[in-house]
């Protein structure tokens, strides 16, 4: 958090201002939870089934810690994420306890719709050594050239700081989001291609009396 303060010192706003409109700010960018279509949502290895779709919470519930999800037989989870449009994938916030229980590797692959730790062998889109953040103050940057157009999001939390199980408080995904218009652009082409028809006859019309 503290790297995003220094840079606002030349506008001369107080700390004070800072403190208040950041969290605000990062709050509207990190709204890409909602555009999850989350009853598809999948969370491979999880302890409890359905604990995986709880950390995709809102930016202000992220310290919470009433809601998380664990591994179960080792320290792997596999998030397998399908959005309701396409996404352009900017940074992601992973914040878990303050134990060797926090992820300590992210790999990220994309469009691969139910993955299986038996693709995780294949080169990741981009992969990162993850700190400890209890409170989700750290993002990691992606490579934005290799996350445009993201239809669904492959997160493998592949090792951790050693501890038997992996513990998720929280997923944060930043990024900018375009809707699938498929439906709407069909019947747009329909109606197109059927308005010169129309004019057609009016025009036919007038000619026929004026013949008769």
């Amino acid at each position: 958090m503290s790297g995003h303060g220094h840079g606002h010192g030349g506008h001369g706003h107080g700390c004070g201002c800072q403190a208040e409109h950041e969290p605000a700010e990062r709050g509207l960018e990190y709204g890409l939870y909602r555009r999850i279509d989350i009853e598809k949502l999948q969370c491979l290895n999880e302890s409890r089934d359905g604990d995986g779709k709880l950390v995709f919470k809102p930016w202000d519930k992220r310290t919470d810690r009433e809601k998380f999800v664990e591994s179960d037989a080792d320290e792997e989870l596999l998030f397998n994420i399908p959005f309701t449009g396409s996404v352009k994938l900017k940074g992601i916030i992973i914040a878990g306890e303050d134990d060797d229980s926090h992820p300590g590797e992210m790999r990220l692959y994309k469009n691969i719709p139910h993955m299986s730790f038996d693709d995780t062998g294949r080169e990741p889109e981009q992969a990162f050594r993850l700190n400890r953040d209890p409170l989700a103050e750290l993002e990691y940057p992606t490579k934005i050239a290799r996350f445009s157009n993201v239809e669904h999001l492959s997160i493998h939390l592949s090792r951790n700081f050693g501890a038997e199980s992996t513990r998720v408080y929280y997923i944060g995904l930043r990024g900018e989001f375009t809707e699938a218009y498929r439906h709407e652009v069909t019947i747009c082409t329909y109606e197109a291609s059927a308005n010169p028809a129309d004019h057609k006859v009016d025009t036919i019309t007038p000619q026929t009396h004026f013949i008769s």
